[in-house]
């Protein structure tokens, strides 16, 4: 087991901002973590897992801990029958090449979340997703090193409290385990319409009828290509605002004033408002503010032409909440983890 010390975080995340973690470390087999745990909790220090870094933000003061690089491969299909196919993911397969797998098998369940970068050990933490689709509709379960036991745990999908964007990972029981791997189960028939609005709006535009799961890959990497910027050529974390959940009495107030506001009903009975429609309502679509700069076509994307610290970032993001709340009283949440 190798161990950095003293290694920039900039690099490991796709914003590029942040200071220096203590130790970095990477695993590349289940059977290191318990051992890269134990050596961090000899010298009392925390340990966060790191994936793909593009849903992770690092703070100037970097991290006075060990950082885990979570660098496990593995793809393998644990049980078929004739309407699906169930699969074991190891935890730092990069997520899209995932997808792009499946999809070559003619599985449906993850094509929408195309082009999401990361890797699928970080799915769960987040419940990520896009047009219609979410980890939590396939996840059958997740292996996991648990450190409060010291073991090697299964989670089934009902115990990591899927909501929107949010599991246990990064709730209640955050920093108590390290993903290994995740299985889910994928169905053998393909997508079916009603689709997402943006993604039927695309569909029937390009006049696309073969709902195949990789025309449906194709149409969202085509439309995430359009309105997300690459991090690879400038620094962001994607989507850096969740939507806002509202309720009826507040959707209702706004209306007052904009009536054309756009909303999904919820489950739960609240109402869902892109939140880069709220922002994009406050002025900031293309704004620059701090060293940052909200993106032109997509103002829930905040990305990082010149700031060179977190510092930036931090001014830059309580600007865009506190004129979104002075505005609508919608209090705005960041999504990406903060390091």
């Amino acid at each position: 087991m190798n161990i950095s010390t003293d290694i920039s975080l900039k690099q490991y995340t796709t914003m590029q901002v942040g200071g220096n973690a203590r130790f970095l470390t990477e695993a590349t087999a289940a059977e290191e973590i318990p051992q890269i745990y134990h050596d961090a909790q000899s010298r009392q220090l925390p340990v966060f897992v790191l994936g793909g870094g593009s849903n992770v933000i690092a703070k100037d003061e970097g991290f006075e801990g060990v950082v885990l690089l979570n660098r496990i491969k593995g793809f393998e299909v644990v049980s078929e029958d004739e309407q699906s196919v169930t699969l074991k993911i190891g935890a730092g397969e990069v997520w899209d090449e995932v997808v792009a797998r499946t999809v070559d098998m003619g599985l449906s369940g993850i094509e929408a979340m195309s082009a999401i970068p990361g890797t699928a050990g970080a799915a769960p933490v987040q419940n990520v997703g896009a047009y219609g689709q979410e980890i939590a509709d396939t996840l059958v379960e997740v292996e996991a090193y648990d450190s409060a036991t010291d073991a090697m745990v299964v989670l089934p999908a009902e115990a990591c409290h899927f909501s929107y964007r949010h599991s246990i990972f990064r709730g209640s029981q955050m920093g108590r385990y390290c993903i290994t791997a995740i299985i889910i189960r994928l169905s053998r028939r393909a997508p079916q319409p009603p689709f997402y609005a943006g993604l039927q709006r695309y569909l029937d535009e390009h006049h696309i009828t073969n709902y195949t799961p990789a025309a449906i890959r194709q149409a969202v990497i085509a439309i995430r290509r359009d309105k997300l910027p690459d991090p690879t050529v400038t620094p962001n974390s994607g989507s850096f605002f969740k939507n806002a959940m509202v309720s009826q009495e507040m959707l209702d107030a706004i209306r007052q004033t904009h009536p054309d506001v756009p909303n999904y009903a919820m489950p739960d009975g609240t109402y869902k408002i892109p939140t880069g429609w709220l922002i994009d309502q406050a002025g900031f679509r293309g704004k620059e503010l701090h060293n940052m700069k909200i993106h032109d076509k997509n103002a829930l994307v905040l990305t990082n032409p010149h700031a060179a610290t977190y510092h930036d970032l931090e001014s830059a993001r309580q600007a865009i909440i506190q004129a979104v709340y002075d505005q609508f009283h919608v209090r705005i949440e960041q999504e990406p983890l903060e390091l």
